[in-house]
């Protein structure tokens, strides 16, 4: 396929390239994705990347080139998107399929992942000592309030992200969870019945209130593999706009920081949220929604495979009365998002 990825170089640059190393990123057959590394003759290199999915086309990628310069212009690195010759994101015929395309600068700088060590542990250790970092940076893009589309990001929740999505993730989450405890034992499905209502009524008095909660336009993916360090392991920006979209601010944060339990999940959004708060401001609106956000996304979030990998009634029943927990506990974020600015 080098030839087609040749003719697909040639609709942005002038250069002769040398050699092309492709990097799948595919998942299932209704979302092709391939980055292409390419090395000019003069040494340069560039990045092609190509889609065929539901959710990358055109309008998209013009998204995400508008919020690539606005990170930048917070002094951030991002990798910069380039249109073709005509202005344009083209598509074209590549591997049987019909993509979308679009260039983008080769990034100077690792990923946390790509400085990993054989060992499979700095990458976990490096990432929660940057966490304050990009929730710095993410809290000043929150702050500005972008309002340039419509597009939800890959987080968007009482929507979907792409006409292919039946639900926003939460509910599939959730509704995957509810599937599986109907095989688990009767003895615990008064508990899980409970869990479940609490649930649902939690989640229809959050979405009114949801949807009057201040927006920004997001990055919305910050795993290892997108956080970009320097040399001296220094925190310098991000790259992978493709989730990139309209979200509520709050919901992105508590969608991000993840934890091994509900525990450490828990302070590490409250953690985030202090440093949040020292540059962006949180309404007296988004103080009230935090609770039930919190009850909505994170009880039942991976619930099916947590519930699957324990064995017996002791364990079973410790994980229910944690997630019953995490829908009741009365947590004070509002302290958390009171802080001193330092913008």
């Amino acid at each position: 396929m080098d030839g087609e990825l040749e003719q697909i170089f040639r609709l942005f640059f002038d250069e002769v390239p040398s050699s092309f190393w492709n990097i799948n990123t595919s998942r299932g057959d209704g979302d092709f994705r391939e980055t292409v590394i390419v090395k000019t003759v003069s040494g340069n290199k560039y990045v092609i990347k190509l889609a065929d999915n539901d959710f990358t086309f055109p309008d998209k990628i013009k998204v995400w080139q508008r919020t690539v310069r606005e990170y930048i212009d917070l002094g951030y690195y991002c990798p910069r998107i380039y249109c073709d010759r005509n202005g344009s994101f083209p598509y074209a015929e590549y591997g049987g399929h019909r993509c979308a395309v679009y260039a983008e600068e080769f990034s100077p700088y690792a990923s946390i992942e790509d400085r990993d060590t054989d060992e499979g542990e700095w990458d976990t250790a490096a990432y929660d000592k940057y966490r304050p970092d990009i929730w710095r940076m993410t809290a000043r893009i929150a702050a500005k309030y972008l309002d340039y589309t419509g597009y939800p990001s890959g987080y968007c929740l009482f929507e979907t992200f792409c006409p292919s999505d039946k639900t926003d993730e939460v509910l599939e989450e959730a509704l995957k969870w509810r599937e599986y405890t109907r095989t688990l034992p009767d003895g615990f499905q008064e508990q899980v019945q409970r869990i479940w209502e609490k649930w649902a009524e939690n989640r229809a008095e959050l979405e009114p209130l949801y949807k009057k909660l201040p927006t920004s336009v997001f990055q919305a993916d910050l795993n290892s593999t997108n956080v970009l360090v320097d040399g001296n392991d220094r925190f310098v920006g991000i790259y992978d706009f493709n989730l990139c979209g309209k979200d509520v601010f709050l919901n992105y944060l508590m969608r991000e920081n993840g934890g091994a339990d509900f525990e450490k999940e828990r302070n590490t959004i409250c953690e985030m949220l202090r440093v949040a708060s020292g540059y962006y401001h949180f309404s007296e609106l988004e103080k009230e929604a935090a609770l039930k956000l919190y009850r909505c996304l994170k009880p039942l979030w991976n619930g099916e495979e947590r519930l699957r990998k324990l064995k017996g009634y002791d364990e079973i029943k410790a994980l229910l009365d944690k997630t019953e927990h995490c829908l009741t506990a009365d947590i004070d974020f509002r302290k958390y998002m009171e802080q001193k600015s330092y913008r």
